[in-house]
């Protein structure tokens, strides 16, 4: 009877050569099933095999999920440009049965209306009264976030969400009491600094542009301090320390090192700000409780001027109109941006 364990013969074995230089080889471990006399070997999976397996699972689940998104794109997303485009050719009236071609006429009197034009340049005041001194305000937000020294930067970072969720109507609400004219309590502070006339927020044309775009810095500040905290998280330390063994300063680090990096985010928030700018709706509104944009019009914007051609004076075809400028606007600003970007990037690169 042969008492030598398995163990034993596999160190026997792994001392053999392979006949051709003395040089042994391990031998296969006696504990694998497929060692065992009897046991069946393990075939190796071939491509046929995975192609096989791929063809067994039934394609027509993705189109079954993707199919709400495309559908609701369709409706909601295509259908609409493609409508709103073949109206913007017609004088489209939706209480009259013709609609009678007119081919360039809407585009040729909106270039000439004076309304339009009051509605682009209180469109570019509010947006530049926005979103300039909100771009500042987040990334200083951003930098004081990114502080590894904050307390509760948790706390923090979640509540600056708050402004963005708030309804719009209640934000309305709140800074049209701040901006009133008698007791509200911008002009009561303007007082303690010796201001002594009070400002209407509403009825002039430049101070109701600035109560405007504080609301809209106000909601939108926050959301724009946490994407520049997620791209200044994902500057490397190295950068950092390198600056801080130069000797530079917090400022110089800041300047050097930080803002060269936002440069792709800053374009990004610039591009999405001036989308956004180009189509502020509901604070206007609110805030002066019409759609012409004040007794004036001192804050009519391109979107309260769209909804009133289409929906108080029933012009679908000037309307539409509008909403193609509105849309060119926005590319052509989206195409400057882009090309300052791509021009500062180079002058860096040399």
């Amino acid at each position: 009877m042969n008492n030598t364990s398995p163990v034993a013969d596999a160190s026997q074995t792994s001392g053999n050569s392979n006949g051709r230089g003395g040089r042994r080889t391990a031998a296969p471990s006696p504990w694998r099933a497929d060692a065992q006399p009897g046991a069946p070997r393990k075939r190796k999976k071939t491509s046929r095999d995975e192609a096989g397996s791929i063809r067994a699972l039934n394609p027509g689940w993705g189109y079954i999920f993707t199919a709400p998104f495309f559908i609701m794109f369709l409706i909601f997303g295509l259908a609409p440009v493609v409508y709103s485009t073949y109206i913007a050719f017609f004088n489209w009236d939706p209480l009259e049965l013709e609609h009678p071609f007119v081919g360039l006429d809407n585009f040729a009197l909106l270039l000439d209306d004076g309304q339009f034009w009051m509605a682009v340049g209180n469109t570019f005041s509010i947006w530049f009264f926005s979103t300039i001194p909100a771009m500042i305000m987040s990334i200083g937000l951003a930098a004081i976030l990114r502080n590894p020294n904050l307390r509760g930067a948790t706390f923090w970072r979640t509540i600056l969400l708050v402004p963005n969720i708030t309804s719009v109507l209640a934000i309305a609400i709140i800074f049209g009491q701040l901006f009133g004219r008698d007791f509200g309590l911008i002009n009561l502070m303007l007082d303690i600094f010796g201001f002594d006339r009070h400002i209407d927020w509403i009825t002039e044309q430049i101070p109701s542009h600035i109560a405007i775009a504080t609301m809209i810095t106000w909601r939108w500040v926050g959301y724009n301090s946490l994407i520049f905290l997620a791209a200044m998280l994902a500057i490397p330390n190295e950068l950092y320390e390198s600056a801080s063994l130069d000797g530079a300063s917090k400022w110089q680090t800041f300047r050097y090192v930080t803002l060269p990096q936002l440069r792709n985010t800053i374009t990004f928030v610039l591009i999405v700000g001036t989308i956004g700018g180009l189509q502020v709706f509901a604070e206007p509104l609110t805030l002066g409780g019409n759609f012409n944009g004040g007794d004036s019009r001192q804050f009519s914007t391109l979107t309260l001027f769209l909804y009133e051609q289409a929906f108080v004076n029933n012009k679908w075809g000037y309307a539409a109109a509008v909403g193609i400028m509105i849309t060119l606007i926005v590319l052509v600003i989206s195409a400057i941006n882009f090309w300052l970007t791509r021009r500062i990037a180079s002058e860096d690169s040399k």
